[in-house]
């Protein structure tokens, strides 16, 4: 206490000089009309200025439960859509949805192997099996290949044994979108014939010829092309609209039809 004592008196000139300065601006500004106005327009800004500060702060901490609520929105509309007959859009009626869609998030991804793999935090106890289609926002992303209770393993399609029926958007034209490069941004399409009209900046999408991936889910666009001369089919670059290297939320896509068309086709197959 006696510290603090002395500190007032060796400083008693300062705080004087404090005093009588705070008397005197309260003293100008209760006697000018011009005054008062800068006054309380700066301590309006002042005060404005904290309160968009903490609610920028609030804002951030409630990010992710905006972010989760976006998400699963997403993921009711993209069910929504991939069930969609026409244009119209109808209730869903559960007995008629072919496709099943269910979010989850990456945990770890791979890009830059010749066979690249990815983990999700779903598994088999929230609904996911093997086979799925999995995509984002922009694109395909891949197809479930192991499950586990709480996780799964997703094969890229940025991974040297990846097949995936893709087309040119608008068209009929179908072939196969592989991965043989080392450049994550860019995959391959193959098996388009000679006489189909080619032209950079062309929309890839999935072909809807497998049972995995609904038909026109974005793949990306044809960056360049060739001709293979010997089978008069043409070689494609196609740039993803995926990027690969920076991926968080995804959505996995289970057609109901799958097993009955399996059965069907092996059946088939056998006879």
């Amino acid at each position: 206490m006696q510290r603090i004592i002395n500190f007032i008196l060796s400083h008693r000139n300062a705080f004087l000089y404090c005093f009588l300065a705070l008397i005197s601006l309260v003293m100008t500004v209760r006697s000018h009309s011009y005054h008062q106005s800068r006054f309380f327009n700066s301590s309006k800004w002042i005060s404005g200025s904290i309160y968009a500060s903490g609610a920028d702060v609030s804002s951030y901490f409630g990010l992710r439960e905006e972010n989760r609520r976006l998400v699963g929105e997403n993921e009711y509309l993209r069910k929504l859509l991939f069930n969609l007959e026409d244009d119209s859009i109808q209730p869903l009626d559960s007995t008629m949805v072919s496709y099943e869609v269910i979010s989850a998030k990456l945990i770890k991804n791979s890009f830059v192997s010749p066979r690249n793999y990815l983990t999700i935090d779903k598994g088999r106890n929230q609904g996911v099996k093997q086979d799925m289609g999995v995509i984002t926002s922009q694109g395909i992303l891949g197809i479930v290949e192991n499950v586990s209770n709480n996780f799964a393993t997703v094969q890229s399609i940025l991974n040297s044994k990846s097949n995936i029926n893709a087309k040119i958007k608008d068209t009929n034209y179908f072939g196969s979108l592989i991965w043989t490069s080392q450049d994550y941004t860019v995959a391959q399409l193959i098996d388009i014939p000679r006489l189909v009209p080619l032209v950079v900046g062309d929309t890839i999408v999935t072909g809807g010829m497998s049972s995995i991936f609904p038909e026109n889910i974005p793949i990306g666009t044809i960056k360049k092309y060739d001709l293979n001369e010997s089978r008069s089919f043409y070689n494609i670059d196609v740039e993803l609209f995926n990027d690969m290297a920076n991926i968080k939320n995804v959505y996995l896509i289970e057609n109901k039809n799958r097993k009955e068309i399996k059965e069907l086709e092996a059946k088939t197959a056998n006879e």
